[in-house]
């Protein structure tokens, strides 16, 4: 049986876990890099396997950094089943033909500009009618419920309190030989905080062979935040937001952040503790995701009468175009949610070009914002963007917090780990940058883990799973990059990242050695792009 991490491995997106063993292949999770232009590449590269030889998938939730290239699998020949819950069904009916239609208008602007340059078009990845036929691949699992998905595999499906449909799966494995031991492995998927709103706390069984378990908040000191903490920060964002004079840009992530907002903004208003001004919900898929968490009402927690409580009379759902295009109109006072939660794709970006150079204006960052992103350059404080090709001086005051955080922070995650001890083989670290691999590593040591079965695998790694820890040995396949990777239509953007990382190691440099050092590197890569 072996395993290949192909995403999420040494970064946070692109979940893709590839396993093969005497009787199948499958995948857990499909999903699309987000970050800088390097990592968003490697959706456009080929597949580290065969699509056709792919059997069935797994599917740990929504996003798209774990659901997104499940049209593209489809359409390059995967012809088996995708098991999910009905939860994560329900919200990629939408969540995919929109990620679809994404991928046309962005490939539509650039061939417009590589037109305009002499270069050749490009074709999306996949279309909004490729995601409508992957839509038909799906299958509905229960939680807690046994199911036969394939020769030799049987998986149960665990909630992980992160997003509506979330999962942890358990996965055995079983050979040909009916005496042989099944193999037992647990893939943690995003693991949701404590006492999450809407949510109850995540689930899993313990004593496995293998974990995959991420890391996206490693590091990260526990932070209590209880409902009535979150609407204070809240409230006191948007009033000095309002008290400027300008707009509040709101960029949420359509699934279950949104929510979250609209609920709080409610509850807000209702205890005049905000003033009650226009609110643009500018997200035709967040408005359907809303539909979807009416639809699931009965599984949600806390929340009784939950169709009521995300529709008010000033909180107003703009859809077509049109009325999008409207809210430039309104130059101050009101409120804007828009997507993507990282700034880069969506509508939010038109609303930032509207308001990004106006002094008054806010933008309220609520989420996690990958390296390379707009939302992270913005999050880093530079002076210019570029969006669509154009670059944007920032005059808008840039604010950011974290008590919407849908992920476990570092100690929720080590505890929510060791609760699932023992792990007789290796616990695999994933979905994490760097440093927060690095701390969930030391964390679990200094729980008493023993350090040998602790593993951060890299991307393309794969290892073979059936001879037990000490088969821990990897073989990489190397993905090369183009050298027109490196620079894309908002090189800008990853010019301006670059420096800040560049900056940083500089002036934490322990001498000039070092820092001429560091220089040698940057040379190298600049000498030949394809190093990365």
């Amino acid at each position: 049986m072996i395993l290949t991490f192909c995403g999420a491995a040494g970064t946070v997106t692109g979940s893709c876990y590839w396993l093969q063993t005497d009787r199948c292949q499958f995948l857990v999770d499909c999903g699309m890099f987000q970050g800088s232009k390097t990592l968003k590449e490697l959706n456009y590269g080929p597949f580290p396997f065969d699509p056709k030889k792919i059997s069935f998938v797994l599917l740990t939730h929504a996003h798209i950094d774990h659901s997104g290239l499940i049209p593209k699998l489809v359409k390059q020949g995967f012809t088996g089943q995708i098991f999910a819950t009905s939860g994560t069904v329900d919200l990629l009916t939408y969540m995919l033909p929109d990620s679809g239609n994404i991928q046309e208008m962005e490939v539509e602007r650039l061939n417009r500009r590589n037109a305009r340059r002499g270069r050749p078009a490009v074709t999306p990845m996949y279309d909004k009618e490729d995601a409508q036929t992957a839509l038909g691949s799906f299958s509905s699992v229960e939680y807690e419920t046994w199911r036969e998905v394939g020769e030799g595999v049987r998986a149960r499906f665990w909630n992980a309190g992160h997003i509506l449909g979330s999962a942890s799966i358990e996965v055995e494995v079983s050979s040909g030989d009916p005496d042989a031991r099944l193999s037992r492995l647990l893939f943690s998927g995003d693991i949701g905080p404590d006492h999450k709103l809407l949510h109850p706390d995540p689930e899993a069984p313990g004593n496995w062979d293998w974990v995959c378990c991420e890391a996206t908040y490693g590091g990260r000191p526990r932070i209590d935040v209880t409902p009535e903490h979150r609407r204070t920060v809240l409230a006191e964002e948007v009033n000095k937001a309002l008290e400027r004079g300008g707009n509040l840009l709101i960029p949420a992530f359509a699934v279950e952040r949104t929510q979250e907002l609209l609920l709080d903004l409610g509850a807000l208003f209702d205890q005049r503790r905000i003033p009650e001004v226009p609110v643009f919900l500018d997200s035709p898929l967040a408005i359907r995701a809303t539909e979807v968490f009416e639809k699931n009402s009965f599984m949600l927690e806390d929340l009784p009468a939950v169709g009521a409580s995300f529709r008010r009379p000033n909180i107003r759902f703009t859809e077509s175009v049109d009325e999008s295009k409207l809210i430039a109109r309104v130059t101050g006072g009101a409120i804007i949610i828009a997507g993507s939660g990282m700034c880069d794709a969506g509508r939010i970006r038109h609303h930032l070009k509207q308001n990004l150079w106006r002094s008054d204006a806010t933008v309220l960052l609520v989420g996690y914002q990958a390296p390379g992103s707009l939302g992270a350059l913005l999050s880093a404080g530079v002076d210019a963007v570029t969006i669509f090709g154009e670059e944007h001086r920032v005059k808008a005051a840039i604010r950011q917090i974290d008590v919407y955080s849908g992920h476990a922070d570092g100690d929720e995650l080590i505890d929510w780990l060791t609760d699932r001890l023992p792990v007789k083989s290796a616990i695999f670290l994933t979905h994490g940058e760097e440093e927060a691999l690095a701390a969930m590593r030391d964390g679990l040591q200094a729980k008493g883990v023993d350090p040998d079965r602790i593993v951060i695998p890299q991307l393309d790694d794969a290892v073979d799973l059936s001879a037990g820890r000490a088969a821990i040995q990897f073989k990489k396949k190397v993905r090369r990059l183009t050298p027109e990777a490196v620079r894309g239509p908002d090189w800008h953007n990853d010019l301006a990242e670059f420096s800040l990382r560049l900056r940083e190691k500089m002036e934490t440099a322990a001498d000039d050695r070092t820092r001429r050092k560091i220089m040698r590197r940057v040379i190298r890569a600049l000498e030949d792009p394809t190093r990365g």
